[in-house]
């Protein structure tokens, strides 16, 4: 199974490429320190992997969201140092839900072209059990927002049905925090000028959603970490057995 530490194998010809940019924006990112530097091969060429990539599909959003050089810098300062190259997408996902609509439509070859990979129909169908992708005549209309994220978790070994629960799961819970959310703000401007309460909710969107995320991720961590620690003393009390 691929992974995020797997050897960086990209020159910067070949990261430019397959990031649609130039090298020499490459290098502009990696002086800004926007990009980590590359890993220095034989013959002193340096190599770039899927972090890389990431990092680049995530600047790459934050600019169509409009956001300037200056403020790309802080948003990734802001960031962990250490993010995987999974959790560089769900950043990635969350940015482009900013966006009122990220849904386009575009044949098969395009959509395996921004995939990075062939997709098969198994894939396809994964993909589309994720709200990532779906059919429209031989077209498929994709969330761009979420297909890169959608493409890392083709790899993950879990089954159609497993994902299927959790994306119930995590809708109805994400739903119910949305209502809560959204009733507990509108209650604190209640008495506000509509033009206000429009400003204050654009504002509001991005700052919820990492909120959210980012409670989301604590969270979760917590919940693996019970579990496999409790995996780990169940397995010791076995073995002293």
């Amino acid at each position: 199974m691929t992974t995020d530490i797997e050897e960086p194998a990209l020159t910067i010809d070949e990261l430019a490429a397959r990031a649609g940019i130039t090298v020499r924006t490459v290098r502009f990112y990696g002086s800004k320190g926007l990009l980590p530097p590359p890993v220095i091969g034989p013959r002193r060429v340096g190599r770039y992997g899927r972090e890389h990539l990431a990092r680049l599909a995530l600047i790459e959003e934050l600019q169509r969201q409009g956001m300037t050089l200056a403020a790309i810098e802080r948003y990734l300062g802001q960031l962990p140092p250490d993010l995987s190259v999974r959790d560089l997408a769900i950043q990635r996902a969350v940015v482009a839900s900013w966006a009122p609509d990220t849904v386009e439509r575009v044949s098969r070859g395009e959509l395996e072209r921004r995939a990075g990979r062939t997709l098969g129909d198994e894939d396809l169908r994964r993909l589309a059990a994720l709200n990532v992708v779906e059919r429209d005549g031989e077209d498929f209309r994709v969330d761009a927002g979420l297909l890169r994220l959608g493409v890392e978790l083709l790899d993950v070994p879990l089954t159609h049905e497993t994902i299927l629960e959790a994306r119930a799961t995590l809708t109805e819970h994400a739903r119910a925090a949305a209502q809560e959310l959204s009733r507990l703000l509108r209650d604190a401007v209640a008495e506000r000028d509509p033009r206000d309460v429009k400003s204050l909710s654009a504002h509001m969107h991005p700052l919820v959603v990492q909120a959210l995320l980012t409670a989301f991720q604590r969270s979760l961590r917590e919940e693996l970490r019970e579990w496999l620690d409790g995996g780990e003393d169940t397995g010791t009390a076995g073995a002293g057995g």
